[in-house]
């Protein structure tokens, strides 16, 4: 049990990352786990009083070179270099932290699927992902992309929110593509005609937006190895934007900083080669006393990049919530 960081999946896959910005921070670590505790839904902790928040939190990028960023994406976009791509922004702030009483009360409060939650000697992460990458039983494995986004107000519910997806064309654009790629990476693994759509853009409730999601299935192909499922797999296309290499080469010499966790991937690999792993958003990466909170939100030709923007900071809010 543990995670791949972004940066060794490129590596995995011969996408070379030109030299950035470095915390020093693993690549990669995973555990043998000793103990299995069942919880449920009530988590009750009594914090320790070690919170110490220095200052509020600041973003790397400013709106003024966000928009520097996306018209040059957008170029790229009318070349047909890439047709979909995430500009990642990151939240910092110093911030010694008990990582335990965030991810309880963060349970409380936007409980979500693939959450989960590591506290080491030097770093802590807290995570309430949405997003469900690979669940693989036997020779059954299905993936369950998230692309559209929608903030919540009192006069939304999932029926609103359902409709507003379907007539927007920038949504179904984006939510399309990202579909489509996840389903040619199954095809790469699995067998010809058994990768099939089993849910097809629903609407997923979290406690400041909306997503819209669909479900994919597939079986795959004999003698299939772990490491393949890996490398077809992640990172995963819809925290990228498509095509996957080539818009994973265009991010990686526009961005000065390491991703570190950020859509990496959390998960398990069973001894019977049986797996689950999520893509690190929504996250908390507690490192050295500095709390980093990385989000991206998916630039197409129709994109706005004041809308973008503002998405990113509605996708960071419940964690930056646990600060106040």
């Amino acid at each position: 049990m543990g995670f791949f960081g972004y940066e060794i999946l490129n590596d995995l896959i011969k996408v070379k990352i030109p030299k950035q910005k470095e915390t020093n921070f693993p690549k990669g670590i995973f555990y043998k786990p000793e103990k299995i505790i069942n919880l449920n839904e009530n988590l009750h902790y009594q914090p320790k009083k070690i919170n110490k928040i220095d200052n509020k939190f600041k973003i790397n990028i400013d709106i003024k070179n966000y928009t520097k960023i996306f018209d040059k994406f957008k170029k790229k976009i009318k070349k047909g270099e890439t047709y979909q791509i995430k500009i990642c922004t990151k939240y910092r702030n110093k911030s010694k932290i008990d990582p335990l009483d965030y991810f309880c009360r963060l349970t409380k409060t936007n409980l979500a699927p693939e959450a989960f939650f590591i506290k080491d000697k030097e770093y802590s992460i807290i995570s309430c992902s949405p997003e469900t990458l690979i669940i693989k039983k036997g020779n059954s494995i299905s993936t369950k992309p998230i692309a559209g986004t929608l903030k919540k107000n009192s006069k939304l519910d999932k029926n609103k929110a359902l409709n507003y997806f379907r007539k927007n064309i920038k949504e179904t654009k984006e939510h399309n593509m990202i579909v489509d790629m996840e389903r040619n990476d199954l095809s790469r693994i699995c067998r010809p005609g058994t990768v099939k759509i089993a849910k097809e853009k629903i609407v997923e409730e979290y406690k400041d937006l909306f997503h819209y999601v669909s479900l994919i299935n597939g079986k795959l192909n004999k003698n299939i190895k772990t490491v393949d499922i890996i490398k077809a797999m992640m990172p995963g296309g819809s925290v990228i934007g498509c095509p996957k290499i080539s818009t994973l080469n265009l991010l990686n010499h526009q961005e000065k900083e390491e991703r570190n966790i950020y859509t990496g991937s959390f998960g398990y690999i069973k001894f019977n080669g049986d797996m689950r792993f999520n893509i690190i958003i929504r996250s908390i990466l507690n490192y050295r006393n500095i709390s980093e909170i990385s989000v991206a939100s998916g630039v197409v030709i129709d994109s706005n990049p004041k809308n973008e923007f503002n998405e990113n900071f509605i996708k960071a809010k419940a964690l930056i919530d646990l600060y106040k």
